[in-house]
């Protein structure tokens, strides 16, 4: 997550997902934004949403709060929300996300401290799960996921909701891919997978958590039926 993305439309959909599962069970939830630093590419521009009040049919309180957060659209930081009750009774870790291995090392281990007393963590990488190319540890690992942090979390019984943004390769077998390696690190889980244009978001629940998939899917669908979509195979 980059600051300069907040605010807009993929950042609406990712809060509205979020407060869709929140409507199923009121989870303690932890939002690990895995901040890191803006760059200079065009991302990120998509606010004329809050302009369309067409755009509030989905979660009206969630529209106008960011309309508001968004009256200064120069402003752009996650710490805006932080301070609201979007995302009711979340807690924070916002530290910045580094690349070298060690310090990564560190950063992780805060993560598990603060997750404790949560039992649904939110991870919000920039691109999603790690792949090959991108070792921890190298130029812009830090813009990654690793499955040893997937895996620290579950053995800590929290259920998670991950951020993946689309590759090239083919979106069904994509996201059929990463279930099925999701699957293989936190044994036990059952695993939703929730669509949109350009992202998908991966609901791992532990198996205490089970009972509530139905009436999460229920939610998301009621919802954000026209924006985001659970996967089927």
């Amino acid at each position: 997550m980059k600051n300069k993305y907040f605010g807009d439309i993929n950042d609406y959909r990712k809060y509205g997902l979020i407060r869709a599962i929140l409507r199923s069970n009121k989870f303690n939830l932890l939002v690990a934004w895995m901040l890191t630093s803006d760059d200079l590419n065009n991302d990120g521009k998509h606010i004329d949403y809050l302009s369309k009040p067409k755009w509030h049919e989905y979660d009206e309180e969630l529209y106008k709060g960011l309309q508001y957060l968004m009256r200064n659209p120069s402003i752009r930081n996650v710490g805006l929300i932080e301070k609201t009750n979007l995302l009711p009774d979340a807690k924070y870790f916002s530290l910045k996300v580094p690349d070298s291995e060690d310090t990564r090392n560190l950063w992780s281990q805060k993560l598990l401290v603060e997750a404790n007393g949560s039992d649904l963590v939110f991870l919000d990488p920039d691109n999603g799960i790690e792949v090959n190319s991108k070792p921890c540890g190298r130029k812009d690992s830090s813009k990654y996921l690793y499955w040893r942090e997937i895996s620290n979390l579950w053995d800590q019984a929290k259920s998670l909701l991950i951020y993946q943004h689309f590759c090239r390769e083919k979106r069904q077998s994509f996201i059929q891919r990463l279930r099925e390696e999701l699957q293989k690190n936190t044994k036990g889980s059952l695993i939703a997978a929730f669509t949109t244009s350009h992202v998908v978001f991966f609901l791992v629940l532990q198996p205490e958590h089970h009972k509530y998939h139905n009436s999460i899917v229920e939610n998301v669908a009621k919802y954000w039926a026209k924006q985001i979509k659970l996967f089927r195979d």
